[in-house]
């Protein structure tokens, strides 16, 4: 009997050992190998857009099931109203007017001679100087010249386009000039370039498997021209705006003969989540579901055939309709599955997030004004208080602060203070009950803007 005690006993044990050499194997494999990240950016899409944000007219399961295995955030914000500022914000992970970057590049005259000076702490370059390969595969719209472009911020590889916005089709700009490169060299792919872009990424994570990867997947779906996928030749035509210059040639608005539709923006919101599914599958198939952060959100708020409830207000304004946007992130094993958070963020979060991730040191004079949102979204730590800027210049000044629940909005001479908290649609103006708060974050917004406008004219 105490003999067959015994090889019981020692059988348990084995079992036991085995088991916690398995956890440990897991273990080592996870901390071994640096994890991935693939971070997804769309363009104009609105806040209500997606299915899991409320949605019914679009059908997009793909971005959906990140939302089921992942966090999805309720209170994310973009750096800015518009596109190249808060990729500004992205790529330095710091305010965007440290830099000077306020408005869409392209939108005023003289405005192909600026972009993003490249200082070397650019969020690609310091994933590459810590062993990452790195890519950029989409829209830019941080400077048309080589040296500001996506190689010199430090992508290994780029395809897309460097201006503001393109025909989906023949890919160039609203002046009809051809902006499609490999790198820093112009080609010709006859393709819809969703489809294009989804192809590259794919064969981005195919040849980059064997080695930890950074790969930056920025659609310009949904943004205007709204050219659905699969027009025939004839279908397909051109739509340069008689009068306007620059990008906004291929503006469509609800204004024109034959205007743009919001079936024409599903379609293009569909192809999209169409190509994430395409390259969810291609880390799966190489075995990097688990190892892979998956971010994906938006660079601003949706634009007139965007669902942006239930906020007010889109693109363009610091209403909660222009700067809020949908955030999701997906890191199996790190972040819970089916989560939603209340978690206040901001685009250069996910700079913070990255780089604390990735293990990349981020120097020392180049401090960040973003967090790494993995403590609060994990679990480990409890929710962060915020508060965080913007100001919009063109073509009239906005500027708002959210402290915690509040929000102050500052358009023109008017100031409105809401709690987003309970009004995310910004109904209830409450500055004539607490001209107290409304005091103090007017005094704040104005600390920040001189801290930040000193570090503008300082890179002058």
């Amino acid at each position: 009997m105490r003999r067959h005690r015994l090889i019981i006993l020692l059988l348990v044990g084995i079992v036991a050992c085995s088991a916690s050499s398995v956890a440990r194997a897991q273990t080592d494999v996870r901390t071994t190998r640096r994890p991935n990240v693939v971070l997804i950016l769309m363009d104009d899409l609105g806040y209500g857009d997606l299915g899991s944000y409320g949605a019914s007219d679009a059908k997009t399961p793909n971005l959906d099931r990140l939302a089921r295995e992942g966090v999805r955030l309720t209170d994310a914000y973009a750096n800015a109203s518009n596109c190249s500022p808060t990729r500004a914000g992205l790529i330095t992970g710091q305010y965007q007017q440290r830099y000077g970057i306020e408005w869409p590049l392209g939108a005023v005259a003289g405005d192909s001679a600026r972009g993003l000076p490249a200082t070397g702490a650019s969020l690609p370059a310091l994933l590459k100087a810590n062993g990452y390969a790195t890519g950029l595969i989409g829209k830019w719209h941080l400077g048309i010249k080589p040296e500001f472009g996506p190689n010199a911020h430090g992508f290994d590889e780029f395809f897309g386009f460097v201006s503001g916005a393109v025909d989906y089709y023949t890919h160039r700009r609203g002046d009809g000039t051809p902006d499609l490169y490999e790198n820093t060299t112009a080609v010709e792919v006859p393709a819809y370039l969703t489809d294009e872009i989804t192809r590259r990424a794919v064969s981005f994570v195919d040849r980059r498997a064997n080695a930890p990867f950074f790969l930056e997947v920025a659609y310009n779906a949904v943004h205007w021209p709204f050219q659905p996928p699969d027009l025939t030749v004839g279908e397909h035509h051109d739509v340069p705006q008689p009068g306007s210059s620059g990008d906004l040639r291929l503006y469509q608005g609800p204004n024109d003969s034959v205007p743009a539709t919001r079936a024409d923006y599903v379609r293009m919101l569909e192809r999209a989540d169409l190509g994430v599914g395409q390259i969810l599958r291609a880390l799966e198939q190489h075995g990097l579901a688990t190892t892979t952060l998956v971010i994906f959100t938006n660079d601003n708020g949706g634009e007139w055939l965007s669902r942006n409830a239930p906020l007010s207000n889109r693109k363009s304004t610091l209403w909660e309709g222009g700067i809020r946007v949908p955030l999701l992130l997906r890191w199996p094993g790190i972040l819970p599955a089916n989560k939603t958070s209340a978690q206040v963020a901001i685009t250069m979060d996910l700079t913070a997030t990255i780089l604390a991730a990735t293990g990349t040191s981020n120097p020392a004079n180049h401090p960040l004004d973003g967090i790494d949102l993995l403590p609060s979204l994990s679990g480990r730590s409890s929710v962060v208080e915020r508060r965080l800027f913007w100001r919009r210049k063109r073509p009239t000044e906005q500027r708002a602060v959210r402290a915690g629940r509040w929000k102050l909005l500052q358009d023109g001479v008017n100031f409105y203070l809401f709690d987003v908290a309970r009004d995310a649609g910004e109904r209830h103006d409450l500055t004539a009950s607490h001209p107290d708060l409304v005091r103090t974050l007017s005094a704040a917004l104005d600390d920040w803007e001189r801290q930040v406008d000193a570090a503008g004219q300082s890179r002058q």
